[in-house]
């Protein structure tokens, strides 16, 4: 947000001849053209594949309504810069539900050390199970199943639930499955599942490509209610699952740092 003088300030870091002056103007080209130059450092992962879906006022959500709305304060051709301002639902789009989400004292957002949200990613495939029932569960043997074909899951990893409902994004109806009653209809982490994770095994988050870790028809939450306090954190509406490895990948949580956040739009990166 500008306060007083924003504009002004603005204008004047624009303008070519209060920028660009003298010596000031041949270092900060010099500077430039090296850094252009300059040799890539060497890649150790082969891919990079975004794992975010666009948010946007179209986006399904729980609540039925925008996640998201823009408003523009500022244009470029009146003020000489454009800005937006946003009014967000924490919980809407590709994002992170922090411990606080589901607890009355966990860890909000900006409390999740950085290390935290660069770990392991171990992606659970149900696609075919779910086609049949979209109200599957992933269960502990799900987990089982994948540990014999990938070995014991890395310590500190993320589970995600790759269930396919990502290529409903573009309905609504499909993707939130809502009936008649008003209950959803789509997977998600059964309690049996999550409890198994955290007792049995060191995993730091879930992730599923569909609107909640729960699945839809859920009225208790079981799932967020053993995961968040237990000091994990979840993902919720992951794109892409299906563009990266079982085993072996590296995710990024570009989460937002806001100051007593209970979640928000996060870009997740995975590194193959």
């Amino acid at each position: 947000m500008c306060v007083p003088g924003c504009q002004e300030i603005v204008h004047q870091a624009l303008s070519r001849r209060g920028f660009f002056r003298g010596a000031a103007a041949a270092g900060f080209a010099a500077t430039a053209i090296s850094s252009a130059d300059a040799a890539p450092a060497p890649r150790r992962h082969k891919a990079v594949v975004d794992l975010t879906h666009t948010m946007s006022p179209e986006f399904p959500t729980f609540f039925g309504v925008p996640g998201v709305e823009l408003q523009k304060q500022f244009d470029f051709k009146k003020d000489g810069f454009n800005l937006n301002w946003w009014r967000i639902i924490e919980h809407a789009g590709t994002h992170i539900d922090a411990p606080i989400h589901f607890s009355e004292a966990g860890a909000t957002v900006e409390k999740i050390s950085a290390e935290a949200l660069v770990v392991p990613l171990a992606v659970i495939d149900v696609r075919s199970r779910a086609a049949q029932n979209p109200d599957y569960l992933v269960g502990r043997q799900d987990l089982l199943d994948w540990e014999k074909k990938y070995k014991r899951l890395p310590d500190n990893c993320c589970v995600a639930m790759l269930s396919g409902w990502a290529e409903h994004v573009g309905s609504e109806a499909k993707y939130t499955g809502k009936d008649a009653g008003g209950s959803f209809h789509f997977p998600g982490f059964s309690p049996l599942a999550a409890e198994w994770l955290i007792g049995e095994r060191k995993v730091l988050g879930l992730a599923v490509d569909t609107l909640s870790l729960d699945h839809g028809p859920s009225k208790d939450f079981k799932t967020h209610y053993l995961w968040l306090p237990s000091g994990r954190w979840g993902l919720e509406n992951v794109a892409n699952l299906d563009q990266v490895p079982a085993s072996g990948a590296t995710l990024v949580v570009g989460a937002a740092k806001v100051k007593d956040a209970t979640g928000g739009p996060a870009r997740l990166i995975a590194l193959v």
